[in-house]
C-alpha cells in the first residue's frame, strides 16, 4: 500500500497534466503485477467493496474517537478520508499490501470486514490510511482520470493510446495481459466475439469565432436529440446496450434488447418515443438508473433509439470510412433490416450557417439540445478530434436565484464551501430550493463566496451551512422539469453559475411561477 499511497499523494499535488502522466508511467513501470494492475483498476473505478462503505468507516471511527471531536474535525477538513486518516488514534508501521487488501476483502464475509479494516488502519501511518480509505470508498479524487492513466500506459509501451482504448472494455483487473503486451512480453489482447463497448467519437462545441471561419458546406447537419447517447452491440449471439460512459444498461431496457436480431454495432440516442414523437427528457429519466423495469413502466415510457451512425456492419469494421459512406451503409442496412423501436436520425439540409442558426433557435420545441455538424469525410475516431464533429447547442435558459445553503467540496476544494443550493420566491414570499450548482465561478469568485458564507452563516446541519438569504446568482440551465425531490416541485437540468449578482437585492430574484413557465 505504501507505493500506492505515495502515488496518490504525489498525484494530488502534481502541478499539471504532464506531471501526473509521468508519475503514473513511473508507477506502472516500476511496480510488480498484480499491484500495478490493481492500482489501475482503482483509478478506473473498477473495484467495488460492498461491505466497506463510508457508513462502515464512520461507525468504526466513532468507536475509537469522541463523536463531537470527529464531527468538528470533519466539518473543518471537509473530506471523510482525510479526516479518518488524521484522527485515527494509532500509528502503525506495517501497512498491508494492496493485493492483500483486495484479495482479503473479496474473500471475507460481510461481518468480518469491519474488523479487517480496523486492523489495517491500526497498522498504517496517516498517508497509507488516507489511501486505504480512498480505495475502500471508491473516491480517489487526486486529479488523475482513467484517460490520463491510459496515456501513461501508452507512453510506457510506446503504443497508440487509441489501441488501448479499443481493447480496454474487453479487459479485466489486474490487466496482466495488457501489461505483458505493453512490455513486449505478450500478444495484444483482443475482444474476440464478445459484445464489448467501442470508444465513442465526441464533438467540440461551436464557439463564436468558429461560426464564420469554418467552411460549413463540407458538413452534414442533424438534430442533437435530448436523450442519452448509447451504443448497441449485437454479435448475432449476444446483445448489449451501453451508455456513452460504457455502462451496461441492458437490464433496464429489455423492450429494446428483445427486438434485436441483427449483427452490428450502432451509435444512437436513447429516448422515450410515442407514436414516432420524441418525449421530453424528464420522461426518459423515469427509466434511467434502474437495475430492472416493470412491464407497466415499459408501456408508460416506451423506449426507442434514434440511430446516428454505424461502426460495424456485421463483422466488418467501417469506422475508417467517412461519415457520408458510413451513413450510406447505415441507410441501406436500415432499409433491409427495419429494426423495431429504432429510426434514422434525419439529415437536415441547409444552404448557409444562417439557416442552421435559425434551426438552432427552434431546438427546444423539437426536444433537441441543438445541432450536430459532421464533416462528410470524417472517419469515426475515438475521443474528441478537433474539426471533424461539432455540436451547436441551444442557448441556455437563465434565472436569478438566492443562495440558501452551502457545503464543502471534495479533493482540492475540500477547504472551500463550493457546493451550493439555490432558491426562488413563492407568491407567499418563501424561498424554495430549485437547484444545486458547483461550477461556473472563477478561483477569485470562489474565494469571495467562501468568505461570504463563513461570515453570513445562520445555522449548521453537519457539513451544511444555512446562510443569510441575501446573495443572488444568475444561473444557467438546460431545462426545467417537474421533480418530487425539491420542495418547489421543480428541478433545473444541468444548472451552473453564470455570474454573481451582488448588484441585485435578494427580493428581486425570480419567482417560482416564472420557473414553472419554463417547464418543457
Amino acid at each position: 500500500m505504501r507505493a500506492f499511497a505515495e502515488l496518490l499523494e504525489r498525484l494530488l499535488f502534481a502541478p499539471g497534466r504532464n506531471a501526473k502522466i509521468s508519475l503514473l508511467r513511473a508507477y506502472f513501470t516500476t511496480q510488480p503485477d498484480p499491484e500495478r494492475g490493481l492500482a489501475l483498476a482503482a483509478i478506473a473505478g473498477a473495484l467495488d467493496f460492498p461491505g466497506a462503505k463510508s457508513a462502515t468507516l464512520r461507525e468504526l471511527t466513532g468507536k475509537r474517537v469522541d463523536s463531537e471531536l470527529f464531527d468538528l474535525s470533519y466539518d473543518f477538513i471537509g473530506d471523510l478520508a482525510e479526516t479518518i486518516a488524521l484522527i485515527w488514534p494509532a500509528y502503525g508501521n506495517d501497512p498491508p499490501a494492496l493485493p492483500e487488501v483486495i484479495d482479503t476483502l473479496r474473500a471475507a464475509k460481510r461481518g468480518e470486514i469491519p474488523g479487517l479494516i480496523e486492523n489495517w488502519l491500526d497498522r498504517s501511518d496517516p498517508s497509507t490510511r488516507l489511501a486505504l480509505v480512498k480505495l475502500l470508498t471508491g473516491g480517489l479524487r487526486v486529479g488523475a482520470s482513467l484517460r490520463l492513466a491510459k496515456l501513461a500506459l501508452a507512453e510506457m509501451g510506446l503504443a497508440d493510446v487509441n489501441e488501448i482504448e479499443e481493447i480496454w472494455h474487453g479487459l479485466q483487473p489486474p490487466y496482466a495481459g495488457l501489461f505483458a503486451w505493453l512490455e513486449g512480453k505478450g500478444e495484444r489482447p483482443t475482444a474476440g466475439e464478445a459484445p464489448v463497448f467501442r470508444p465513442v467519437m465526441l464533438a467540440h462545441p461551436v464557439e463564436p469565432p468558429d461560426i464564420e471561419k469554418i467552411d460549413w458546406s463540407a458538413f452534414r447537419a442533424e438534430q442533437k436529440f435530448d436523450g442519452i447517447r448509447v451504443q448497441i452491440v449485437a454479435t448475432g449471439q449476444e446483445t448489449r446496450l451501453y451508455s456513452r460512459a460504457a455502462e451496461d444498461i441492458s437490464a433496464a431496457f429489455p423492450d429494446i434488447l428483445e427486438t434485436i436480431d441483427f449483427h452490428a454495432v450502432l451509435d444512437g440516442e436513447l429516448l422515450v418515443i410515442r407514436d414516432g414523437v420524441v418525449a421530453p427528457f424528464s420522461e426518459l429519466q423515469q427509466r434511467l438508473n434502474r437495475k430492472s423495469t416493470t412491464a407497466a413502466m415499459q408501456r408508460e415510457f416506451p423506449a426507442g433509439i434514434v440511430l446516428y451512425d454505424m461502426l460495424f456492419d456485421g463483422t466488418e469494421d467501417i469506422r475508417s470510412l467517412g461519415f457520408d459512406a458510413r451513413r450510406a451503409r447505415l441507410e441501406a442496412w436500415f432499409a433491409q433490416t427495419r429494426p423495431a423501436r429504432m429510426q434514422l436520425s434525419p439529415l437536415i439540409g441547409f444552404g448557409s450557417i444562417h439557416d442552421l442558426a435559425a434551426l438552432r433557435e427552434t431546438a427546444r420545441e423539437a426536444q433537441s439540445e441543438g445541432l450536430m455538424l459532421k464533416r462528410g469525410d470524417a472517419p469515426y475516431v475515438a475521443g474528441r478530434p478537433k474539426g471533424l464533429w461539432w455540436k451547436w447547442k441551444r442557448a441556455p435558459l437563465s434565472l436569478d436565484a438566492v443562495l440558501m445553503y452551502a457545503q464543502r467540496g471534495h479533493g482540492k476544494r475540500s477547504s472551500f464551501y463550493s457546493d451550493y443550493t439555490f432558491g426562488v420566491w413563492t407568491e407567499e414570499g418563501e424561498l424554495v430550493p430549485v437547484a444545486k450548482a458547483y461550477s461556473g465561478y472563477t478561483d477569485e469568485e470562489l474565494n469571495f463566496i467562501d468568505r461570504w458564507i463563513r461570515n453570513h452563516t445562520i445555522n449548521r446541519f453537519g457539513p451544511v451551512r444555512e446562510v443569510e438569504k441575501s446573495l443572488v446568482f444568475e444561473l444557467g440551465f438546460d431545462a426545467a422539469q417537474l421533480s418530487t425531490r425539491h420542495k418547489s416541485g421543480i428541478a433545473l437540468r444541468f444548472p451552473r453559475i453564470l455570474r454573481l449578482r451582488t448588484d441585485k437585492p435578494a427580493e428581486e430574484a425570480d419567482q417560482l411561477e416564472t420557473v414553472r413557465g419554463m417547464i418543457s
